[in-house]
């Protein structure tokens, strides 16, 4: 693990009166995966949102303190929304391809950021079915409409669309979460393989897939951040008895 990707200081943020996040100070490492852990409500999705500023679309929030992303704040005003969205890609809980072609989802986001080039796109199309581990099931049915792919097929399609703007992070909140054990064990395959190019940060509820593929965890609880640490650790010998508690299963 080499440089920190993300560093957050004193991020407070509120929905109107209520606060729902309260003085997050965390460091997320570079290419490495890393699980944000906690019950329902306690923060992990809103934190996860904050790394990317999907919470600039809701007219109650309001944010304090500060998100940098290699060194510059990303709340700063002067900031480029549709550049630090292009580099910082997001895998939704259920699966939503758009209603066209398998082609077309992946090819979207290069298109949008202007590359018409057929060639081009065709090479984009492929490298991110590659890297999403869903070229070999769909290569001859490319122009078929990605909704007839399965459920652990669309959540693969919708990782090679965030992929195919090559972003720096993928955000994923609970990507597994709608899906059979059968592809759930495809996705946490993928996500190990990942953090090879990518940070990853993958919200989840599932704690045995927490410790099965990411390198650092941090605990959530009640909108405060409880502790953070190399996975191994946390799931061995976390320091904070809340966490412990968590983790052992006596509440959550």
């Amino acid at each position: 693990m080499g440089n920190d990707k993300f560093v957050i200081q004193g991020l407070d943020l509120f929905y109107g009166t209520n606060q729902a996040l309260k003085d997050i100070n965390l460091k997320i490492p570079e290419r490495a995966v890393t699980a944000l852990i906690g019950p329902s409500g306690c923060g992990k999705s809103t934190f996860l949102r904050c790394l990317n500023r999907m919470n600039d679309f809701i007219t109650t929030c309001r944010i304090t303190g500060t998100v940098e992303l290699d060194g510059g704040n990303i709340y700063d005003p002067e900031t480029d929304l549709i550049l630090l969205r292009r580099r910082i890609g997001m895998v939704f809980q259920r699966p939503n391809p758009f209603p066209m072609s398998i082609f077309d989802n992946v090819a979207y986001g290069p298109r949008l950021h202007g590359d018409r080039n057929k060639g081009s796109l065709r090479d984009i199309v492929e490298e991110s079915l590659q890297v999403s581990a869903l070229w070999n099931e769909v290569r001859d049915k490319l122009h078929t409409p990605a909704l007839a792919l399965s459920g652990g097929q669309q959540q693969r399609l919708c990782i090679a669309r965030a992929v195919a703007v090559q972003p720096e992070v993928l955000l994923m909140d609970e990507p597994t979460s709608a899906l059979d054990p059968m592809a759930t064990a495809r996705i946490e395959e993928l996500v190990r393989e990942l953090r090879t190019r990518y940070t990853v940060v993958i919200v989840t509820h599932n704690m045995q897939q927490a410790a099965r593929i990411s390198d650092t965890t941090d605990f959530f609880l009640m909108g405060e951040m409880i502790e953070s640490g190399p996975t191994q650790m946390m799931f061995t010998s976390p320091k904070d008895k809340r966490t412990e508690d968590y983790i052992t299963g006596r509440f959550g």
